[in-house]
């Protein structure tokens, strides 16, 4: 596939500053929300966990069901899932497309524990989800580290798609960043404003690098397939 027509390219990357506009909306939206104890937030966030979590008592089968359900939200398996791509973008001498792949993937996690930092939000406290972790809770790392690692191999592989593949990796995708984040308020480790924040920011940082650094389809990081 040859690149984008200017015109096309145009507007991809102008839909896609829109995404990015309204993901980070909602991330500093939700933040502080979560700073200054916005009472429906709460309640909703407080509901929604009781609603969701599978119990102090859940068996070890499924709780180790849903620490395997919610690994792909790693670090390591992120760096897994990457290095060979990595490796491959090298030997094929495609050079751009790793000035924006690697700090998209390895940066995602010192961003997100700095807004937790920042925020300072208590996990829920669960004597068998949030109690077990002494790390801070706004936004889910798991949940901006998948939303990181399907929205990079999503733009990656986008321009070497056909438009059933590209609706099956898209459809694939989502399901896994959603079910991620539901394993994070079945472990009752987070609330709902925690994993949207941590999709948001996943989306925000990902696609933003992507527009910046000229990864879209179109542009001069881009991995577009050679004639």
């Amino acid at each position: 596939m040859q690149s984008l027509l200017p015109g096309v390219a145009a507007r991809v990357h102008r839909r896609v500053l829109g995404v990015v506009l309204a993901a980070l909306a909602v991330l500093v939206t939700l933040g502080v929300g979560v700073l200054v104890d916005l009472d429906p937030q709460v309640r909703l966030d407080a509901a929604v966990s009781r609603a969701l979590y599978a119990g102090d008592d859940r068996s070890a089968g499924l709780d180790g069901l849903l620490e395997v359900l919610t690994a792909p939200g790693l670090s390591w398996v992120r760096l897994l899932v990457f290095a060979p791509v990595v490796v491959w973008l090298a030997v094929q001498r495609h050079w751009r497309p790793l000035t924006w792949v690697v700090p998209a993937v390895l940066l995602i996690g010192p961003l997100t524990a700095g807004l937790k930092e920042l925020v300072g939000r208590a996990r829920p406290a669960f004597e068998g989800g949030g109690l077990d972790y002494a790390g801070l809770s706004y936004p889910s790392g798991h949940s901006s580290g998948v939303a990181t690692l399907v929205v990079v191999g999503l733009v990656l592989a986008w321009p070497r798609l056909g438009a059933g593949g590209r609706r099956v990796a898209g459809a694939l995708g989502a399901a896994l960043v959603v079910l991620v984040g539901l394993t994070r308020m079945w472990l009752g480790v987070h609330f709902l404003s925690d994993v949207l924040g941590g999709w948001a920011l996943g989306v925000a940082w990902s696609l933003g690098l992507a527009l910046l650094l000229g990864g879209l389809p179109g542009g001069p990081a881009a991995l577009e397939r050679r004639p």
